[in-house]
């Protein structure tokens, strides 16, 4: 597995995402690896992400379907253009639909596996399918549709 994480070479003017803003302190800060065709994400709920007492909270597991999907188009869209991450144009998505499925309660007190994998590339858009797995149950199923953030959502330096 690549031991690099896409959110790392997010420029710093967008790395402030709740959660995989890597300057977002109070953030998830999630981080996104290959791991062969798949990317890998693992991420560790803390005592505020719980629903009722034992298990994860369900928008937790959104969030982390979400974020680990746009990471994802993000790592497949340099490698679909042959570019290694963190060159200029830089490469962000943000979601425009996300579909989450529930199929069992998530356990809080073990770390959670994201897996993605990549369904389709076109143009500006990318589709991730997505599975979020506790002590090797699949819990949850997702999939993300990324866009490529609009010009008028990247901030402007100031003059």
């Amino acid at each position: 597995m690549d031991n690099a994480a896409i959110q790392d070479f997010y420029p710093d003017d967008l790395s402030h995402c709740y959660g995989c803003g890597r300057l977002n302190e109070k953030g998830h800060q999630l981080k996104t690896r290959w791991d062969g065709d798949e990317t890998v994400s693992v991420f560790e709920p803390r005592p505020e992400h719980t629903a009722i007492p034992g298990y994860v909270y369900g928008g937790l597991i959104a969030s982390l379907i979400d974020c680990h999907g746009t990471g994802t188009a993000a790592a497949a869209a340099y490698r679909h253009e042959d570019r290694e991450p963190g060159t200029e144009p830089a490469f962000r998505f943000v979601t425009a639909a996300l579909n989450v499925r529930y199929l069992r309660p998530t356990p809080m007190g073990v770390p959670l596996e994201i897996r993605g994998r990549v369904e389709e590339i076109k143009g500006r858009k990318v589709v991730v399918s997505a599975t979020v797995t506790a002590d090797g149950e699949i819990c949850a199923t997702g999939e993300v549709v990324a866009v490529q953030m609009p010009e008028h959502m990247v901030p402007k330096n100031p003059a």
